[in-house]
């Protein structure tokens, strides 16, 4: 560790890094060189965007959080660009391609990076209090052979919404078996409703779906046992089988092919009123809302009861090595995840915070309550295997081929046989 790391990670023990009280701490250190004269910066953000309009687009978080850092921090500046979800990921592999990876990126996987030697190491940015504050199974998730590179930024997990009114209407009470599910999709259909359960199996975000309902059935894409991908398990297999011959096979999913349904377009329909039943993450509550939708939430129902592990997501946000600011980003990245940032910004955006700091604060306050239900699931979810440098491409194959599974003709051993071999395929040349 060398002396200015030394010096910057002794201020952090001492004093909060958001707020005035920094401007205390100026004269004391002095001797760091952090910023102030040559030791001017430009850092470079790449981050996606969580807002639904431009009324509420991630530029304005990023904007107010920035100017309030370079307030306190006159020789660092921040340049932050967002871009949509479908188009981050790309624009960041781009520019590490082109030789002009940026200092920080928030995006949806970190592992290939970290593979490569890209990236800077948690401990080589953070103070010691910030590491320690967050959630020990999303740090864990972060972990490329035992060493963080991924820092997560933002969390959720899932819920089975349904909507009181149609259930209502059906008489029926919200599903705790696949048997019951099947049943009040039936139900549903009776009465004209035109998604009973909506099933987005689509490429916008085809491995979540896909993850909820293996997890549901007892299996998921790996075996923790082995270590090794089981994306064509017999429980895997199973549970595709029964999608199709008692969902999709019954025409319960709707007009839109589940191949063909994306996230997105399911929860606009929920929104108007025209899904019963779809698994749903935290900014699904928000956009219901606004439209008059009374809806519930229930855990996924599970072959035998409700499902006893849940789907956690994480994005992330890492360090590139090529400009050589560790200092600098290691500075801006505690302020990012002082306490106050990260409730702010997981209210913003109905998202659920990664910090132990936050997410107290989160489960004891009135107007965090609609969340709740989503935190208590946090704890026993399961994340994607997102550790693994082949995740990003079994992922994009998942995107591409899964909504196969259930379509006529189609097959669940082999699709899901095929998904395997490209897992092993990537696996192995790794």
């Amino acid at each position: 560790m060398g002396v200015g790391r030394f010096c910057v990670q002794r201020r952090r023990r001492t004093g909060t890094i958001a707020g005035v009280a920094v401007l205390g701490l100026t004269a004391v250190l002095g001797g760091c060189g952090v910023t102030g004269g040559s030791d001017e910066v430009t850092l470079k953000l790449v981050a996606a965007d969580y807002g639904d309009s431009a009324a509420n687009s991630s530029e304005k978080y990023w904007g107010k959080l920035v100017k309030a850092y370079e307030s306190e921090h006159p020789g660092v500046h921040i340049d932050v660009t967002v871009y949509s979800w479908n188009d981050v990921d790309a624009k960041v592999k781009e520019m590490v391609d082109a030789g002009n990876a940026p200092d920080m990126a928030q995006i949806g996987a970190y592992a290939d990076y970290a593979a490569k030697d890209l990236l800077y190491p948690a401990d080589d940015l953070l103070s010691i209090p910030v590491q320690a504050d967050f959630l020990l199974q999303l740090a864990e998730a972060g972990q490329v052979s035992g060493e963080q590179y991924g820092i997560p930024f933002a969390s959720s997990t899932r819920l089975l919404f349904y909507n009181k009114s149609l259930f209502e209407k059906a008489g029926i009470t919200p599903p705790t078996t696949w048997k019951e599910l099947a049943a009040a999709a039936a139900a549903l259909k009776a009465e004209g409703v035109k998604y009973p359960y909506a099933l987005p199996l689509g490429p916008e975000e085809a491995q979540a779906e896909t993850m909820q309902w293996l997890l549901s059935g007892g299996g998921g894409y790996t075996d923790a046992d082995l270590g090794t991908y089981s994306i064509d398990s017999t429980d895997n297999v199973a549970t595709f089988s029964w999608l199709k011959d008692n969902l999709v096979g019954k025409r319960l999913t709707g007009p839109v092919a589940p191949g063909e349904l994306n996230r997105a377009d399911a929860f606009s329909a929920f929104a108007a009123g025209d899904v019963g039943m779809l698994n749903g993450h935290p900014s699904l509550m928000r956009i219901a809302q606004q439209k008059g939708v009374k809806f519930g939430m229930v855990p996924m129902p599970g072959l035998q009861g409700p499902t006893k592990v849940s789907m956690g997501v994480a994005d992330w946000m890492m360090a590139f090595k090529q400009n050589e600011h560790a200092e600098q980003v290691g500075e801006f990245l505690d302020f990012v995840y002082d306490k106050e940032n990260v409730l702010d910004f997981s209210r913003e955006y109905d998202l659920l915070p990664v910090t132990t700091s936050a997410s107290e604060v989160m489960t004891a306050a009135k107007e965090d309550a609609d969340l709740k239900p989503f935190l208590e699931e946090l704890p026993g979810s399961e994340l994607y295997p997102v550790g693994r440098t082949s995740w990003a491409a079994v992922s994009a194959d998942i995107k591409k081929r899964i909504g196969r599974t259930v379509a006529a003709g189609g097959s669940p051993s082999v699709i899901l046989g095929e998904l395997q071999s490209t897992a092993t395929r990537v696996e192995s040349a790794e």
